[in-house]
């Protein structure tokens, strides 16, 4: 059924259980590519074959033109734990200066209110998606992140520096989505057919440069092994039958293996479709899941003009030369470590003069 984010509100066992689908591919029929993907037709099918009394939510997270993109993690983790909020408060929906996609498409309460996660996408160069790599670095936040940003005044660093290190941090810092499953069904083509009998690419001039046999992984499905670490850290189950690889297109062009193609591959099908079956009999078994005690859905972001001024005026003295006094900036800036003062920040290093 169509998923009803007001069900998320009643108590547990009075709501339909619920799941999220993402596709997880780059590509969308409306960007450059001109062509949807492989991964957007699966989520499609999968939602068809599930349980007609769950709710069933589906996102793409490809590229649209003028849509906002996943922005960036600003790894606010490595200066302090209690420093990344949750849910991230790096961005904001709807932001014109910095347009965020998983804020605009409230990415955060539906990983919330979701009880169980299927993800498929691609492997790109050995590695998930850029647009799935980029959502799961900002789930920092739900491994331990701080759900009460006003106690570290939005943003400050030093702030956070100290609830770090407070009995207090010890009670907010929790993994906030625990309890969960995550299934992830990632596909390849193995380089298409732009590799030789000997498994290098034929264009490739400098064949010693390339040894197919230090590839990274002996099973392609690895790829994704960052993801689901990241899962497993965080108390969000993966079951590693319901981790998967398939591969389809060896030795031929990428134009002959689009989604119209796919479909006609029984075989392939019949794969997806059995994972598609055993991740519903997991989850199902398993059941719903508890909310956490602080929770993305239903999260208003509080007004921080006053704490957004005072960042800005740290800001202004930090182009200037002037840091806190004892604060990570200020010794870095003692020790001539960063040499990162400048009134021009968004410009390239290469034009910043420094004397090296």
């Amino acid at each position: 059924m169509q998923p009803n984010d007001a069900n998320a509100a009643l108590p547990v066992d009075q709501r339909p259980f619920r799941v999220l689908l993402i596709a997880g591919s780059n590509r969308r029929q409306y960007n450059c590519p001109g062509v949807d993907s492989k991964a957007r037709a699966l989520m499609l099918r999968m939602a068809e074959q599930l349980p007609p009394q769950w709710e069933i939510d589906i996102e793409d997270i490809g590229n649209v033109y003028g849509r906002a993109r996943i922005q960036s993690c600003n790894a606010c983790v490595s200066t302090s734990m209690a420093l990344c909020v949750w849910p991230c408060n790096c961005y904001q929906k709807n932001d014109a200066a910095e347009p965020d996609l998983l804020w605009d498409l409230d990415m955060y309460a539906r990983l919330d209110m979701a009880d169980a996660w299927a993800i498929i996408g691609p492997i790109n160069w050995y590695a998930p998606s850029a647009n799935l790599k980029l959502m799961f670095d900002r789930l920092v936040c739900m491994n331990g992140g701080n759900p009460k940003e006003g106690l570290i005044e939005h943003k400050n660093p030093e702030i956070a520096a100290k609830l770090e290190h407070s009995e207090q941090w010890q009670e907010l810092s929790q993994n906030h989505l625990e309890g969960r499953t995550a299934a992830f069904f990632c596909y390849g083509d193995a380089g298409g057919d732009e590799l030789d009998e000997a498994g290098k690419p034929k264009i490739l001039r400098h064949k010693q440069y390339f040894n197919p046999e230090e590839e990274p992984f002996e099973n392609n499905r690895d790829a994704y092994a960052p993801l689901v670490w990241q899962c497993r850290y965080g108390g969000v189950e993966v079951p590693d039958s319901l981790w998967r690889y398939e591969e389809f297109g060896v030795d031929e062009k990428y134009s002959d293996n689009q989604a119209e193609h796919l479909v006609e591959r029984k075989e392939v099908m019949q794969h997806f479709d059995n994972w598609v079956q055993e991740f519903a009999t997991f989850v199902e078994a398993k059941g719903k899941v508890l909310p956490g005690k602080y929770r993305a859905y239903g999260y208003e972001p509080p007004k921080n003009r006053w704490h957004e001024l005072k960042s800005a005026f740290r800001d202004a003295r930090m182009r200037v030369g002037l840091p806190p006094k004892g604060s990570s900036p200020d010794l870095q800036q003692q020790q001539g470590i960063n040499q990162d003062v400048t009134l021009r920040p968004g410009k390239s290093e290469r034009d910043q003069g420094h004397d090296l």
